[in-house]
């Protein structure tokens, strides 16, 4: 078991999800983003380290018939499915390293609230991206949400990358268009705050 594996299986068996930092009631902006390009329900959506995150409860309440769950950690999704009961059946559930993914159909919205600034290895990050480009349709959405420059350094106790628009877009740039970066602010149930960025691509 790789020591990135380890630490989240562990973090997922022994914190409920109000004692992590990323804990959202709702997750609004995601949500957002998925009615600002008018997604059909019928759209093949990944969430991509979605953890035991609520995004796929919103997305099954909206009516989204084929949602996949991606996570390093067992634990995490087995949180999920446990909340969500029956529903759980409704959704494609995937335990994976995001860079071991190999993906088996072609994706319309990509999301990644907080993943992808956890890898700090450039050939991770390439591993990231090349997936990226592989699995999502043309004119197909990428949604991913990292630390801002004046976010934390850390995260979990790990090291994380920063980013702002430039340097994510330059990440990105090959195979997709950028739409538009907006940053938030995100209030852990610790209280304390957390700068997020968010930016939106398109497929070329």
């Amino acid at each position: 078991m790789s020591t990135n594996k380890t630490h989240w299986e562990n973090v997922f068996a022994t914190k409920a999800e109000t004692e992590v930092s990323w804990f959202q009631v709702y997750p609004t902006t995601s949500m957002e983003f998925v009615e600002l390009f008018n997604m059909p329900l019928d759209a093949n959506i990944i969430d991509v380290g979605g953890g035991d995150s609520h995004f796929v409860d919103a997305l099954l309440s909206k009516g989204y018939t084929n949602v996949h769950v991606l996570d390093i950690s067992a634990n995490a999704i087995q949180k999920a499915q446990q909340r969500l009961g029956e529903n759980a059946s409704k959704v494609i559930w995937i335990v994976s390293d995001i860079v071991d993914y190999v993906p088996t159909v072609k994706f319309d919205f990509w999301h990644d609230r907080a993943a992808f600034h956890f890898l700090t290895n450039a050939d991770n990050v390439y591993k990231y991206v090349a997936t990226a480009e592989t699995a999502i349709n043309p004119n197909g959405y990428l949604i991913l949400g990292t630390f801002s420059e004046n976010g934390p350094e850390k995260c979990s106790g790990l090291t994380i990358q920063q980013y702002n628009e430039t340097s994510m877009s330059a990440r990105f740039e090959v195979a997709f268009n950028r739409i538009k970066c907006i940053t938030e602010n995100h209030t852990t149930p610790f209280n304390t705050v957390q700068n997020f960025l968010f930016c939106s691509f398109q497929k070329k």
